[in-house]
């Protein structure tokens, strides 16, 4: 079996990647941009077209001005694994073309970085989980997270 590979980069924050591994991912739109619904919904479908071929979402919530998800990436082929940073900028730059149609929004969609975290275990998976579950309830978007129509969590 193969050693699973270890990145860092960094722009402004640091960024680490290791095969195999479970991210939290969050960011923002620019200048707290508040997309609509039907931009949200862009958002979401943006995410769940490549779920199980690029990568596995466990959980997933876009809310107007930010989007929270755990995500593991696939391998995209017997040595290598879809890197966060295509990943990203296929969401991106697909999302804001879309979201440019549907808001009549010109310029600038998202902000050019991201904030993501290895998780290490069972519990920071848990908690991750539970927080990206929680954010429209506490932000009074919804009194329950599956009220709220742009949240999406993998089945059990």
């Amino acid at each position: 079996m193969k050693e699973p590979k270890f990145k860092i980069s960094q722009r402004r924050l640091p960024h680490w990647e290791l095969d195999g591994a479970v991210y939290f991912i969050t960011f923002n739109t620019w200048e707290k941009l508040e997309i609509t619904p039907e931009a949200r919904q862009v958002v979401l479908n943006a995410w769940k077209f490549f779920d199980n071929k690029r990568y596995k979402i466990y959980c997933l919530v876009v809310m107007p001005d930010h989007v929270h998800i755990l995500i593991q990436p696939l391998p995209k082929s017997a040595d290598e694994f879809w890197s966060l940073s295509s990943i990203m900028h296929s969401i991106k730059s697909y999302s804001s073309k879309e979201i440019a149609k549907v808001m009549k929004h010109i310029g600038t969609v998202w902000q050019d970085e991201r904030y993501d975290h290895i998780i290490r275990n069972d519990r920071e998976l848990a908690e991750k989980w539970e927080y990206i579950r929680q954010n429209p309830v506490k932000a009074k978007l919804s009194s329950t997270p599956e009220e709220y129509p742009f949240f999406w969590q993998i089945s059990n």
